[in-house]
């Protein structure tokens, strides 16, 4: 049986292309690849859908007896090759290496020469034979598995799995710093990217060893030394900069995760190092324990449903009322000072008084029905009534605020009554306080009682003279 040329010239194309794949797989580990011909691999994930789509309306033609146009064909295959040829240049230029990246390359491989296959077969005029067929069904197997692996090493090995219960990442309240907080770092912003299934520029970080040991790019963590520790370096590094990690279009790491990072590396880089081995005041241990702070919003889910226009009836000119996170049903309030004030103001919000999380009455001449309205606002964690005429006795109304976060009392006419149950407030974490009737005795007791507590009680003269000339803070 001769093969016989349909397309003339665009047969031997396929041909070359074909031998050429071949070589690339049982080579692989022979080829270094000049820059501008490994560039060639970043238009992979463009041109990848474009054979899958052509192949299956081919496949969907043959298996349903239906003519097969030979230029169609000719283009799925021709696409094929290319895209598993650009496949092998990308995980060359990108130095992934690893299970997924060997499956991925041999399955995409293998379906594109068994297309090609199928097209030879064509040639030969035996395309309605059982065993082509046969191939049809198994290049669709390799559709699947190869698109699998595919998704696997651009989205990690869990793409397709459902969400873990978030219990599971809560942090212990003695952590160990590498276990509990940096591993966990690295799982969720670097590990996508250097397991042992994808390890880009020959580096590890699923664990110490692995970073210890490095990658291509040189000491990837030098413990006692951040400034010179490369993953450092490239956390540092401009977005648009190459060399930046995580890479452009990945979720960057914050602020308070690199510098987490930098602190533990400081300090050593130890396994074994855990929360409770650092002073209070240490950066590494405030920045651990405000990442344990609970994310405020998954406290606000139980908060009651506020519709758009309940809050559009109850806003006016002197009062407004925004959604804190942009969508939640948790509100932050602000009231002004109107041309004749009015208690009512405020008292009207009463059916969202549950909603309430941050109310800002400052400047205000509110009294007790102000604040005995703010105690009824049971999910209140911001409360600014400072430069109010408020005294001991009103403010004792706010006494079972037990979530209360910060607290803006300066400039009032308060004393040390009302740090009696400031005492008590656990999640108090800033008041300001200065201008007040307060004894520094009495500050340095709330200080020694609450030492999480940040307590201003006091302005810069610089600040001051700015406030003073602009009559917003009385002169004294």
């Amino acid at each position: 049986m001769t093969y016989t040329p349909k397309n003339g010239k665009i047969d031997y194309v396929i041909f070359g292309l074909s031998i050429f794949l071949i070589f690339c797989l049982l080579f692989e580990s022979y080829i270094e690849l000049p820059v501008l011909v490994a560039w060639i691999g970043r238009w992979h994930p463009l041109v990848l859908h474009f054979p899958i789509v052509l192949l299956l309306i081919v496949i969907f033609l043959g298996l349903t007896g239906r003519k097969i146009p030979r230029n169609l064909f000719t283009v799925a295959v021709i696409s094929a090759l290319v895209t598993a040829i650009s496949g092998f240049f990308l995980g060359k230029e990108v130095g992934s290496k690893g299970d997924l990246l060997f499956w991925h390359q041999w399955l995409g491989g293998g379906l594109a020469l068994l297309a090609a296959l199928w097209y030879g077969l064509e040639g030969l005029q035996v395309g309605k034979q059982v065993y082509t067929k046969i191939i049809q069904v198994v290049i669709i197997g390799l559709i699947i598995l190869t698109g699998h692996y595919g998704g696997m090493i651009t989205h990690g090995q869990d793409f397709l799995a459902l969400p873990e219960d978030k219990k599971q990442d809560i942090i212990p309240k003695n952590p160990l710093i590498y276990g509990h907080v940096v591993s966990r770092i690295l799982e969720d912003k670097c590990v996508k990217c250097h397991n042992s299934n994808k390890k880009k520029g020959e580096l590890l970080m699923t664990d110490l060893a692995g970073l210890l040991k490095g990658g291509e790019g040189g000491n990837t963590l030098i413990p006692g030394n951040p400034e010179e520790s490369e993953m450092i370096r490239r956390l540092y590094l401009s977005i648009e900069d190459e060399e930046h990690m995580p890479p452009e279009g990945e979720r960057p790491l914050t602020d308070n995760e690199i510098h987490i990072l930098e602190q533990w590396i400081a300090l050593g880089a130890s396994d074994t190092l855990q929360l409770n081995h650092l002073e209070d005041s240490q950066p590494l241990a405030v920045l651990i324990k405000e990442m344990m702070e609970p994310d405020p919003m998954e406290k606000w889910t139980s908060l009651p449903k506020v519709a758009d226009s309940t809050l559009g009836n109850l806003a006016s000119d002197y009062l407004t009322i925004t959604r804190l996170a942009g969508a939640t049903d948790a509100l932050k309030v602000n009231v002004y000072m109107p041309p004749e004030y009015d208690a009512r103001i405020l008292l009207n919000l009463a059916p969202v008084n549950r909603n309430i999380v941050e109310l800002d009455l400052s400047g205000l001449p509110i009294g007790e029905k102000e604040l005995a309205f703010a105690a009824n606002c049971p999910n209140l964690e911001w409360l600014e009534i400072d430069k109010t005429p408020i005294t001991d006795v009103e403010v004792d109304t706010l006494r079972n605020l037990s979530k209360l976060r910060l607290l803006k009392v300066y400039e009032t006419n308060i004393g040390d009554r009302s740090i009696s149950f400031f005492k008590e407030w656990k999640n108090l974490k800033s008041l300001y306080i200065w201008g007040t009737q307060v004894s520094e005795s009495a500050l340095e007791e709330l200080k020694f009682q609450n030492p999480d507590v940040l307590i201003e009680n006091g302005i810069d003269e610089e600040i001051k003279s700015y406030f003073v000339a602009s009559d917003s803070i009385p002169k004294s």
